[in-house]
Parts: structure tokens; sequence; C-alpha cells
């Protein structure tokens, strides 16, 4: 969520929030970098982020999760639109584990972004809840 850290480390890009620096204003600073953008469970923002030439979206959270609050619950129906009208990559997030995550990646979203079940997973380390989605 932050360009200029993102330059500054020489990060391959950014991902951006809907309350965080413009893409527009993130080009500028990254240029051609990866820069995504999160879109809760909205067309009309992924629409938007698409316009913007975002290089992906983001939608969130699927599940319930504890790695941050959960304000917007998002839907696989969400996916599904968007791969009807576009083919810009789709990252979903939230909640995601060994027991759902193949769902999200039979219905079409390109990639997932797991934290807690790996980085807080009470049971198991992260090496071996990693090899569980496998």
């Amino acid at each position: 969520d932050d360009p200029k850290l993102a330059k500054q480390i020489n990060a391959d890009g950014c991902h951006l929030g809907q309350k965080d620096m413009h893409i527009n204003d993130a080009k500028k600073i990254l240029k051609n970098k990866i820069i995504g953008m999160t879109c809760h469970n909205s067309i009309k923002l992924a629409e938007k982020a698409i316009r913007n030439e975002a290089n992906y979206i983001a939608f969130g959270a699927f599940n319930t999760t504890k790695t941050k609050k959960v304000k917007f619950r998002a839907d696989i129906k969400t996916i599904k639109k968007l791969k009807k009208i576009s083919n810009i990559p789709i990252v979903a997030i939230g909640g995601i584990d060994n027991l759902n995550y193949k769902k999200l990646l039979l219905n079409k979203a390109d990639f997932l972004a797991i934290s807690g079940y790996i980085w807080n997973n009470k049971k198991l380390k992260p090496r071996e809840a990693i090899r569980l989605l496998k």
C-alpha cells in the first residue's frame, strides 16, 4: 500500500486499497511495476480498476479471518461475473486455508493471498501448512 516504499526497496510492485494513493499517482512513482487494487466484492470497483489499468484486482474477504477486520464479504459469484467481462487476473483473499482454497481456484481465481493460515496457525508450522495446500 506504499508505492514510495515499494520503489525504495525495488519491489516488483504494490497493492493499493480503496483508501490508499490513487493508482495513477502510484504509476508515476512505480512506472512499469505491478500494481493491484482491492475491489472488495464490487464489480463496479473492479471495472474502475480495469479502466485505470491495474495489473490485477483482489476480491475478499471470502471467509472469516483474524488477520484483518472484515468489512466486506466476497462471493464467488463476483469472480464469475468479472471473468465474463475481463481477463484481468483475480486474487482471492480472506480466511483461505487448506479446506477452502480449491473452491476458489475451481471458480477461476488466478491467485490466492494466504496469510493467517500459514503464519498464525496454532496447529501447524508454516511449512506444514503450505504442504497441505498442494
